[in-house]
């Protein structure tokens, strides 16, 4: 019986999802990856975060997303696993927005961190 738990997420975008990560300073290994977990059962991962206690966390691109995947009841990350998510989700949310205006041309011309954690960007092109 696997111990393993997919939680869904809204990532789909593996290079943001990088990114956020080492943003949090999370130290990530890259595909193609084993996150371990109990009695040595493995799931293959396109991300894996090694945890001190031999099981691992890891995102799995499932066809649509990358889950989450993880056997919860060794999780060992300073976070809960909805903090967790939401912390890294909210940091890829802000890659994501910042390689797609800078391919449009845009560049980031303030960043303000809001007491309630969420992050104001302006953003701004010059024209010729």
């Amino acid at each position: 019986m696997s111990h393993f738990s997919q939680i869904k997420t809204q990532i789909r975008n593996l290079t943001s999802l990088q990114a956020a990560l080492t943003d949090l300073g999370i130290k990530w290994k890259a595909e193609p990856e084993a996150v371990r977990g109990y009695r040595g059962q493995s799931r293959k991962a396109a991300i894996a975060i090694v945890q001190e206690n031999g099981y691992d966390v890891g995102f799995s691109w499932n066809g649509k997303e990358y889950e989450l995947v993880a056997d919860l009841q060794y999780w060992q990350q300073p976070l809960s696993v909805e903090g967790f998510l939401r912390q890294v989700t909210q940091r890829y949310a802000y890659r994501t927005v910042v390689n797609e205006t800078a391919k449009q041309g845009f560049q980031i011309s303030e960043q303000q961190q809001n007491t309630d954690g969420s992050i104001r960007l302006l953003v701004q092109r010059w024209s010729n």
